[in-house]
């Protein structure tokens, strides 16, 4: 390339040099784009990820090829341009590096995407970590390439580090917080969590702090490192949803409280949402101010909370029936006043 270029002016060499990679240029986005067309027939979408991650990093390599020649061409009429055609010979390193994060970017966001089993916070977690150590090992090469010694590198990152961690004790706190969420998954992306401090939908785990959505729609930021002290409620985990009642009738009902106790019971143990593989007791309990209650205690087979308030308001409403089925009446808070006459003397 060089023997050919030295028989041109340097404005000719420039101008066929671009010729060239502009044509270079569109032959390529012809390429890629029948790729990416051939790729979007296919049902994994693993390909298209990667045709769209590539395809920047190599038009960008194509114009460098031609910055790079062109001002090799002008280097001996302009002598300060030897040292820049020294400097940018390790840019396609960079070109690359970015190409290589592009594409573990592309196999998070079809991991992400796809429908299957992984958790998406770890594997952003661990596409970070790959991409970080995938930098800084490139560096470290160029380092050395520029005649720096890895060692006293490494010795001094290692000093470093000791002083960095004392100064940012905190900061690591949370980072290894945010770790240990993506060890342990107490709770995920899109999980109901509940403290005794904050209650809400998680939406983002970040390396330093958890973003959660309260169900006012206020964003609340909270440390990492918060999460290792405290007790965590993940609800929309759950596997049932309980119903927990106190239900009290007149004490002039007391006589038909056993029938009453038998058939709410049997009304839970037929009913359909109710999960029969659950605790379920009703039972006469308390003897109140002006109640004799019972309890009702049932888990349903649902977990969403629209669909388990109907199922309620029915097994409720079915209650009340069965209470005035046995001519007995919901109880409410009365006072009974007693006058007791004295002889007149």
């Amino acid at each position: 390339m060089n023997e050919f270029l030295q028989n041109m002016t340097p404005y000719q060499a420039a101008g066929i040099l671009f010729a060239v990679a502009l044509v270079a240029h569109i032959v390529l986005g012809f390429i890629i784009s029948q790729v990416a067309k051939h790729a979007g027939k296919t049902k994994n979408q693993l390909d298209d990820h990667l045709v769209k991650a590539i395809s920047a990093p190599l038009k960008v390599l194509i114009w460098f090829g031609w910055l790079y020649f062109s001002i090799s061409a002008f280097k001996d009429q302009i002598t300060a341009l030897t040292t820049v055609v020294e400097y940018i010979d390790i840019t396609p390193i960079f070109i690359i590096t970015w190409g290589v994060v592009r594409v573990i970017s592309g196999v998070e966001n079809y991991l992400v995407e796809a429908d299957n089993s992984v958790n998406n916070d770890s594997v952003r977690l661990f596409t970070r970590l790959f991409k970080i150590l995938v930098v800084v090992a490139i560096l470290l090469g160029i380092a050395q390439h520029l005649g720096f010694s890895i060692s006293s590198l490494l010795t001094f990152g290692g000093v470093g580090g000791i002083v960095m961690g004392f100064a940012a004790k905190d900061m690591l706190s949370n980072i290894f917080g945010g770790l240990m969420i993506q060890m342990d998954k107490p709770f995920s992306t899109g999980d109901w969590i509940r403290s005794s401090e904050f209650e809400g939908t998680v939406e983002k785990i970040g390396w330093r702090m958890t973003r959660i959505r309260t169900f006012s729609k206020n964003p609340v930021y909270i440390p990492n490192s918060i999460f290792a002290s405290i007790p965590i409620e993940t609800p929309s985990r759950m596997t049932n949803r309980r119903i927990k009642e106190v239900v009290g009738i007149r004490y002039d009902d007391i006589k038909q409280m056993p029938e009453i106790v038998a058939d709410v019971e049997s009304m839970l143990k037929t009913h359909k949402d109710i999960d029969k593989t659950q605790a379920l007791r009703v039972y006469f309990n308390y003897f109140n101010a002006s109640s004799i209650d019972f309890n009702i205690y049932a888990f349903t087979n649902t977990t969403g909370k629209g669909e388990y308030q109907k199922i309620k308001q029915e097994i409720l409403l079915e209650v009340a029936n069965i209470i005035d089925k046995h001519n007995a009446e919901i109880a409410f808070p009365t006072q009974t006043l007693h006058i007791q006459k004295t002889a007149e003397s």
